[in-house]
């Protein structure tokens, strides 16, 4: 491929995306994000994409002058708080025949870094802006050959 233009969404994305449910506590979806070696989740409720939670999401949940003041007490606090809590609502999406160039974009412009893919409803895929860099590998080494 050397047209952007001919390149799909549903080329780069990483179909099947492992998703939680709004419920799941922030230490379970930490620990499937590092087992899975994924920096964020899909959060879905009864088949309904209703957010994303990122890993920069739950690094940032706790503040240090709260932990100074009872550590053992905000342990608890975040090992039983939702990700609904956290994560970001009604997150933008993109269909899995849109370009790549419109996928760029429309991060660009709500500065996130993860796209839903979404098809008749239902979650297909999702795109980050690790793939786009590349499509961005790809289309500068097809310019060297």
């Amino acid at each position: 491929m050397t047209n952007t233009q001919e390149r799909r969404v549903s080329d780069w994305m990483a179909p099947d995306p492992i998703t939680v449910s709004s419920s799941t506590t922030l230490p379970e979806a930490y620990w499937l994000m590092v087992e899975n070696n994924i920096r964020r989740l899909l959060v879905v409720d009864k088949d309904r994409l209703v957010g994303i939670v990122t890993m920069d999401d739950l690094r940032g949940s706790f503040h240090t002058e709260i932990i100074a003041i009872n550590p053992l007490k905000v342990n608890e606090m975040l090992s039983e708080l939702p990700v609904r809590q956290l994560m970001s609502k009604n997150p933008t999406t993109i269909a899995p025949t849109a370009n790549v160039v419109e996928a760029a974009r429309i991060m660009l412009k709500h500065k996130i870094s993860t796209l839903p893919v979404m098809d008749s409803g239902k979650i297909v895929g999702i795109i980050t802006e690790s793939d786009l860099f590349r499509v961005l590998v790809d289309i500068c080494i097809g310019e060297e050959q």
